[in-house]
C-alpha cells in the first residue's frame, strides 16, 4: 500500500480562500471511503498506488466542477513495498528517534 500527499491550488476563482475547495475534497474522500488525513498544507491518502492515482485525478477535477478556471495539483506518492506503512507511521518513527515516543 502507498501514501499520497496531494495539494490543489485553484486559480481564477476570484478569491484567495481555498477552504471551500478543501472541504469539498474531504467530503469526496469520505464518500469514497478512503483512509485519509487532512494536514495544514495538503491531504494524505492511504491505499493502493493505482487507486491513489485515480483519486488524484478526481481531486484535480473537483475545483473545475466548482468553477475554477485553472488548477495546480501537487502530488507526492510514496509506494513502499518492503513493509506496510500507514498514515502517521513516519511521524511516529521520527518522534521515537527524538525520544518523544508516539
Amino acid at each position: 500500500m502507498a501514501l499520497m500527499q496531494i495539494t490543489i491550488i485553484p486559480i481564477g476563482t476570484g478569491s484567495t480562500s481555498v477552504g471551500d475547495y478543501v472541504a469539498g475534497v474531504q467530503k469526496l474522500l469520505q464518500k469514497r471511503g478512503c483512509s485519509f488525513e487532512l494536514a495544514d498544507m495538503g491531504t494524505v491518502v492511504y491505499g493502493a498506488a493505482s487507486e491513489l492515482l485515480q483519486i488524484a485525478a478526481d481531486i484535480h477535477e473537483y475545483p473545475f466542477g466548482c468553477g475554477a478556471q485553472r488548477v495546480v495539483t501537487n502530488i507526492v506518492l510514496d509506494d513502499r513495498r518492503d513493509k506496510e506503512q500507514a498514515i502517521g507511521d513516519k511521524r511516529r518513527a521520527v518522534r521515537a528517534r527524538l525520544g518523544g515516543g508516539t
